[in-house]
């Protein structure tokens, strides 16, 4: 376990039951020499795979927080922990080859990432880096829906480049609670309208399952946008 004065993650919220962390994702070798000592074989072969600058980076140290901070939660060693998938790729924890009995997520972007835990395994949250430069409209077009669009179009400047991920940040968390990855078109629902005129949290129904209720929250602050669902029905 490294010391405190080590730790490259931080308590950000406790949610609705969920404990969130942040994680800081900007280079540092002795966190990356740290993080890599505690993945498994596959994971670190994962890693070697890795082509683009910095992704290696984010998904070591992501993924040894979630190793460190899953085992204390579950009670378990590192070595005892394994990572299985989902039909769309959500990952779910194992002990000895057995399925734990906790939910989580993970998000990262840039020099940010966020972990999630609770005892519902339909969560979902999502980071954002605030990217400027790029074509928002012409991405929007493909991703938001008819109202999420125009609100888009009539903003400029910074103020469209925060909704643009803001919008972003809760379709991805949504969708990640889902667990359907983008085999659900995003732009095929949208956010409640209460979060579009400005409120922080709100319900939700996916068109395609109304008989579910999830609960969104937009966790957005001024280094990110950020976003958390979860199922709060069935």
């Amino acid at each position: 376990m490294p010391t405190t004065a080590s730790l490259w993650w931080r308590p950000w919220h406790t949610v609705a039951g969920a404990t969130m962390f942040h994680v800081d994702l900007a280079p540092h070798a002795d966190r990356e020499a740290r993080a890599f000592s505690l993945l498994d074989d596959e994971e670190k072969a994962r890693w070697h795979r890795f082509l683009v600058p910095g992704a290696g980076r984010r998904f070591v140290l992501c993924r040894a927080a979630l190793r460190i901070n899953l085992a204390e939660r579950l009670g378990c060693t590192n070595s005892q922990l394994s990572f299985e998938y989902g039909e769309h790729g959500k990952p779910y924890a194992l002990i000895d080859g057995r399925r734990a009995r906790t939910g989580f997520n993970v998000s990262h972007c840039g020099q940010h990432g966020l972990l999630v835990f609770a005892s519902n395994d339909r969560i979902g949250i999502d980071v954002a880096e605030r990217t400027p430069g790029r074509d928002l409209d012409g991405i929007g077009s493909l991703v938001y829906g008819p109202m999420e669009r125009r609100l888009l179009s009539l903003a400029s400047g910074q103020q469209k480049e925060h909704l643009f991920f803001r919008l972003w940040s809760m379709k991805e968390a949504l969708i990640k609670a889902l667990g359907s990855g983008f085999s659900l078109n995003p732009s095929g629902f949208e956010v409640p309208e209460t979060m579009l005129r400005g409120a922080r949290s709100g319900e939700f129904r996916f068109p395609h399952a109304p008989s579910d209720s999830w609960h969104l929250i937009d966790l957005g602050e001024h280094r990110f946008a950020a976003a958390f669902a979860y199922r709060t029905s069935h």
